[in-house]
């Protein structure tokens, strides 16, 4: 039996599906969610749903009951996490799960962002397990940026504070189809995966490029780290989570999301979402 956290959101989603492309049965895929009523696209597919909250060990255990691999997606509390994180792996050493794929961040053990800190802590814990594992290290999503798509067209401009670092970034698709690849190709051993799209930009040519294809100019408006927070709280982000991410593309500039090997299109065997095609898509 194979299982996915988190099932319910973007990633899951996508990951769920990308295991009914790949020739798994659904009866032999086991959806964790919080909420069962939020399932119903899965039950109607003949996909097993289990209650499952990070906050809750409990339903970790029994959800955990009879699964050999395990899609570990990362949780969304920043700050909670690691606890949340430490409490799946205990529940999985208890109900002896064969194998672990777990969704990190790029470069999580010598990342200086903030928010590598509680992936790195939940890769130790992994490491320590005795569970046969992978470690996703994810880099940055496309659609990061494409959902302020909208906002863009109407002011004609992006606010960031990431100057003109590249970012190495590929859409959840991609990212979901390398995991459920990694799930049941290397379903053995202790490795770890670097991931991230094949061709980096920054956020100027991401405006440029919203412009060729909007046909509406759109320019990139560099703001300081504390003013793009500002902004980003203003716009309705909590203060915390605000912080993190106007850091995390302040420390862009140091090219923290940045990587230069094309590894996701060597797992799922063809190019990573070009930029284009991604703005294109959501237009």
């Amino acid at each position: 039996m194979i299982a996915v956290t988190g099932a319910s959101g973007h990633f899951g989603k996508l990951a769920i599906q990308e295991l009914l492309k790949e020739g798994v049965k659904p009866q032999d895929i086991v959806a964790f969610i919080r909420d069962t009523k939020k399932g119903e696209e899965f039950a109607k597919e003949g996909i097993q749903l289990r209650m499952a909250d990070y906050n809750n060990p409990a339903t970790l255990e029994t959800a955990l009951k009879g699964i050999d691999k395990l899609l570990f997606i990362s949780g969304s509390e920043v700050g909670q996490r690691y606890r949340q994180h430490k409490a799946v792996i205990e529940a999985a050493k208890k109900n002896h799960v064969k194998f672990i794929a777990y969704t990190s961040i790029l470069t999580a053990d010598r990342s200086p962002l903030s928010l590598a800190e509680e992936h790195s802590k939940t890769e130790e814990e992994l490491k320590n397990s005795g569970i046969d594992y992978a470690i996703l290290r994810n880099g940055w999503y496309t659609e990061n940026y494409l959902m302020g798509i909208s906002h863009a067209l109407e002011s004609g401009k992006i606010y960031g504070c990431a100057g003109e670092a590249r970012i190495s970034a590929a859409t959840r698709a991609d990212y979901a189809q390398a995991a459920v690849k990694i799930l049941l190709t290397k379903a053995s051993g202790k490795n770890i995966y670097e991931l991230a799209g094949d061709k980096s930009f920054t956020l100027t040519e991401f405006a440029q490029t919203l412009t060729r294809l909007s046909g509406k100019p759109v320019n990139y408006v560099n703001l300081k780290e504390e003013e793009y927070a500002h902004l980003l709280n203003q716009a309705g982000l909590p203060v915390g989570f605000a912080n993190m991410l106007a850091e995390t593309e302040s420390k862009a500039q140091k090219g923290w999301l940045e990587f230069k090997e094309p590894t996701i299109s060597k797992i799922i065997g063809h190019q990573t979402t070009p930029l284009d095609e991604a703005i294109r898509s959501s237009l």
